[in-house]
């Protein structure tokens, strides 16, 4: 992967309903960065998540849509640094704030496709919400492919995992794919229950995304990486997961598992809600107490 675009901006304090990203702790500003990743896709980095565009000789389709109006329009600024083609598609990978609140700073009348599970979510969080955000006006269910000068770019859809409503971006011309937030390096999945995420879920997922036809894998939060990390990651959720319900089985409670396992509870957020860790999740989805 080269790096050939950087640009000279920095993002300002981010405020935005978020529908689900754990808050960071405070630090310095990131650089807003754009990145060729291989062929025709690049990917942008430094607004809490990262962001993803494919650049065609017609048109250049958008993968997730950023925080904020203000992020939205950094990433809308990238584009316009590599290509003057409209911008008539947006792909969302799934329902959380940092991958959908920026849709409101695009240009209007956009095609907006997602799981029909992501559609839902966001439709519910807009009940409440004090910006209400576009929802996606292009569902499918299990599968969709869309074509861009003639090259396939597969939507596939592997169950509820993060949230119930993820999917995978298969460009298979790069051989690359975009998975949202199914994989997080260097800490712990986030499984988000409330949206019928699941952590078996996200084992399942997981295995079909190493089915694919790819070997270099994107996500919402780190670095691109590679097959083999993907199959570590596979495997210490899995070794989790056996620890977890050898525990459960021999009587141990959530906070003995917990304790055990090392296992610190994170802060509640604003509000009182409570981020749980995936190792809370699991003892949880196999002891069937849904909270």
């Amino acid at each position: 992967m080269t790096a050939l675009f950087y640009t000279l901006m920095f993002l300002m304090p981010l405020r935005a309903q978020q529908q689900g990203y754990p808050p960071a702790a405070p630090s310095a500003p990131n650089p807003f960065a754009t990145i060729h990743v291989r062929g025709n896709l690049y990917q942008t980095t430094g607004s809490v998540g990262n962001a993803f565009f494919y650049v065609g000789k017609e048109e250049t389709l958008i993968i997730d849509a950023t925080i904020t109006t203000q992020t939205a329009k950094m990433l809308l600024s990238a584009i316009k640094g590599i290509s003057d083609k409209p911008i008539r598609r947006v792909i969302l990978t799934h329902s959380d704030g940092d991958h959908v609140n920026g849709l409101a700073a695009f240009p209007p009348n956009l095609t907006i496709i997602s799981h029909e599970n992501t559609r839902q979510l966001m439709a519910d969080a807009n009940k409440t919400a004090p910006v209400k955000i576009p929802l996606p006006n292009v569902t499918f269910k299990n599968d969709l492919s869309l074509f861009i000068d003639d090259m396939e770019i597969r939507l596939l859809y592997f169950g509820p995992a993060h949230t119930s409503g993820d999917i995978a971006v298969l460009f298979p011309a790069e051989k690359a794919v975009i998975v949202g937030d199914l994989i997080f390096i260097g800490r712990d999945p986030l499984i988000h229950r409330a949206k019928n995420g699941s952590s078996f879920g996200l084992v399942a997922a997981l295995k079909a995304v190493l089915q694919l036809d790819a070997d270099i894998y994107l996500s919402g939060h780190s670095e691109p990486v590679d097959r083999k990390t993907v199959e570590n990651l596979l495997a210490m959720i899995e070794e989790k997961q056996a620890r977890v319900k050898t525990l459960a089985q021999e009587g141990k409670s959530l906070e003995d598992v917990k304790r055990i396992m090392g296992v610190e509870d994170a802060p509640a957020r604003p509000g009182g809600r409570r981020w749980q860790s995936l190792v809370e999740v699991i003892f949880l989805e196999l002891t069937e107490k849904k909270e």
